[in-house]
């Protein structure tokens, strides 16, 4: 069969595989603390005889967008924006630590500290649980401090810390549930000094004109790969007609 069949099937597999990375960016483009996934795609050279014309697409990593987003100020007590190579340390699903920008907070019935998606935010020593309060105020330095019920305002405890990592992009690697975590595996070094705003968030890295742009040109790119298909299937067909003739 001809080779530039495998070429175009190879290339809209691949269009495909990043059209799906493209949407996916595009409907986190509001999510807190988003880090948009990068479109990469790699060619290799088809094998066999014949001259070396022809390359297949392969799946590439590009890795993800290392840009921050945008900070907007809320005002709410539990919502946390970090410093630009500071992260929060939480509890994945799969019991790792692991790291988020994702930084409005809230309390479940238990008193304990998650995301908005639901992960346990970790402390010093280990998921954050809060007694009962009148307020609560979380400082720079990550520390939980909180008016104690039937107290005045004067009178704060605190009573915990937000466990904020200092990490490079080059530390770090994103997994398919969008949470970064070391690329060692090991836990990474606590930041110092103040890297965390209360009452601030920050947004999803999404450049929403750019994958929009984006998700035009991998549906124009696989339109063409698909006729490529066809073409390559209406010659086999042609040859096998002729072979017929002359046979």
């Amino acid at each position: 069969m001809d080779r530039a069949l495998y070429v175009a099937m190879t290339g809209a597999s691949e269009t495909l595989r990043q059209q799906a990375i493209n949407n996916h960016n595009l409907a986190n483009a509001s999510t807190t603390g988003f880090r948009a996934e990068l479109l990469a795609s790699a060619t290799a050279a088809v094998q066999g005889p014949g001259l070396p014309t022809r390359v297949n697409a392969a799946a590439g990593t590009a890795g993800w967008d290392t840009r921050s987003g945008g900070i907007q100020q809320t005002g709410r007590e539990l919502d946390v924006a970090l410093a630009e190579d500071a992260w929060l340390a939480v509890q994945g699903r799969d019991g790792r630590e692991a790291y988020t920008k994702a930084g409005d907070l809230q309390l479940d019935a238990s008193g304990q500290l998650r995301t908005a998606s639901g992960l346990a935010v970790l402390g010093d020593g280990g998921p954050i649980a809060l007694p009962q309060a009148q307020g609560l105020t979380i400082g720079g330095d990550g520390t939980i401090s909180i008016q104690p019920l039937g107290s005045g305002s004067e009178t704060l405890a605190a009573v915990g810390r937000l466990r904020v990592v200092r990490a490079t992009p080059e530390q770090l690697q994103r997994g398919d549930d969008g949470l970064m975590r070391s690329r060692d595996g090991a836990p990474l070094a606590p930041a110092s000094g103040n890297v965390v705003s209360s009452g601030a968030l920050e947004g999803s890295n999404v450049n929403l004109p750019e994958a929009m742009v984006n998700m035009i040109s991998l549906a124009r790119q696989f339109e063409l790969q698909t006729k490529l298909m066809k073409t390559a299937e209406d010659n086999a067909a042609a040859s096998s007609t002729l072979a017929r003739m002359t046979g």
